[in-house]
């Protein structure tokens, strides 16, 4: 082993903090410190002034009958005189929870708090949990578009697939506020832009390297179509699931839905054959899926998105000891190159927020790509070892939310007045809060 892939290998250790300790750490964290503390992470903080009587009465009744009358005349009016302009509403039905699955509902809450919290602290945008405990996807839906006057978006978390496109399709068709599946298109976002990265440094293309994708869950899917936006020809990819590879000549369950639009004419039918001489490993799947042998077969200097969570398809110091030329991102955040949704969904919303879109569209995603892959580039650190931004990247908020927001008015999305120069600014005010929090 050389002494760079020597270093490289020290550098992809995991910490050895023991699991056990973790979970004490998370549990004291979640929980009362004393009798004058709550228990969570979120509370409600009242916004103007309430320090006498004449307060009262304009904060409620009789003064609260002019805003009411205001948005009934003017449905819009609730963006000048409420709080829906700053607030979403995080959904789940705890079907898809992490790396956990389908535990339920109420089990879900701490995730969903915790993702209040990252719009919180990362965007300065209020957001409440909502947790429904219902598995039927018309109910599912019927419930979430019912809520939709309280909120200026609306972001699904945590839905199984292929139930989670139905009820993500359905509710953008049918509201008039940004509906946003996450889990699909925020991973899409962050694993496109390290992808990008990673093949810069390696020397190669998007629209050259041949791709194996194992997951056919919602995800993956959304990770595939948003990387043929930058570049993937369809032609270079092949896709696997729990079957194999999906081709153009098998007829399993599901293959006539979103993953039967990736069969192609091939005679590779397990995932170490479809590996061999491939370029790019992008892994949405299961613990230990791929070992050192098929990454052995893959083309010189690959790339590696193992981001099965908690466990992903193949640790990083595995593949380093057999590839010491290999990029590897994993979801995990005591390994370099963590692939997190947490650095593009606040950004998204914030900008969708303050433009006014009906809806997130293609180009806003796209930006939110090109905004993170080149803030990492302009970092002294960037490499092999970090492709991405870091969450606590100051510049994230400034510089995404603006490019976000760009694109929506150059796209025609964007229902509000917008100066970039006044919201730069207005951007740069909010990061100095959000960091106090």
């Amino acid at each position: 082993m050389t002494a760079s892939s020597s270093s490289q290998q020290q550098q992809l250790q995991p910490a050895a903090e023991p699991h056990s300790a973790l979970q004490a750490a998370a549990l004291a964290y979640h929980r009362p410190a004393d009798i004058g503390d709550t228990a969570g992470k979120l509370a409600i903080q009242i916004t103007k002034k309430v320090a006498g009587q004449d307060d009262l009465a304009l904060a409620y009744s009789p003064g609260v009958a002019a805003p009411c009358e205001e948005i009934a005349r003017d449905p819009y009016k609730a963006y000048e005189y409420t709080a829906k302009g700053n607030l979403v509403a995080v959904v789940s039905n705890g079907t898809a929870v992490l790396g956990l699955g389908a535990i339920g509902a109420l089990a879900s809450k701490p995730v969903m708090e915790g993702k209040a919290v990252l719009f919180k602290r990362f965007a300065g945008i209020d957001a409440f949990d909502i947790e429904i405990d219902e598995s039927d996807p018309q109910k599912l839906i019927d419930i979430v578009a019912s809520l939709h006057p309280t909120f200026g978006g609306i972001n699904l978390e945590d839905i199984k697939a292929p139930e989670c496109f139905h009820i993500e399709r359905v509710l953008r068709e049918r509201l008039d506020i940004p509906v946003f599946h996450d889990d699909q298109h925020g991973t899409a976002i962050v694993v496109a832009a390290g992808l990008m990265n990673a093949l810069h440094l390696q020397g190669k293309s998007l629209d050259t390297v041949r791709l194996v994708c194992n997951g056919a869950g919602a995800a993956a899917i959304a990770c595939l179509e948003l990387l043929l936006g930058v570049g993937l020809k369809r032609e270079n990819t092949l896709v696997c699931d729990s079957r194999g590879v999906i081709h153009d000549g098998r007829h399993a369950p599901g293959d006539d839905g979103e993953k039967g639009a990736w069969a192609c004419p091939t005679a590779a039918r397990t995932l170490a054959d479809a590996l061999v001489g491939a370029d790019v490993f992008l892994g949405l799947s299961g613990p230990r899926l791929v070992n050192q042998d098929m990454v052995k077969s893959m083309a010189p200097a690959p790339v590696v998105f193992s981001l099965a969570n908690p466990e992903p398809e193949i640790r990083p110091e595995l593949v380093a000891e057999v590839s010491p030329q290999a990029i590897i991102a994993t979801g995990r955040s005591d390994y370099a190159n963590q692939v997190n949704n947490a650095l593009c969904f606040p950004y998204l919303f914030r900008a969708a927020l303050d433009t006014g879109v009906r809806q997130i569209n293609n180009d806003m995603k796209l930006a939110a790509v090109h905004a993170l892959a080149e803030l990492a580039r302009r970092d002294a650190a960037f490499g092999a070892n970090k492709l991405l931004p870091t969450l606590l990247d100051n510049r994230l908020l400034e510089e995404v939310s603006l490019r976000v927001a760009k694109a929506a008015v150059d796209s025609g999305a964007a229902r509000r007045p917008f100066d970039a120069i006044e919201y730069r600014a207005r951007l740069q005010r909010l990061a100095a809060q959000v960091t106090a929090y």
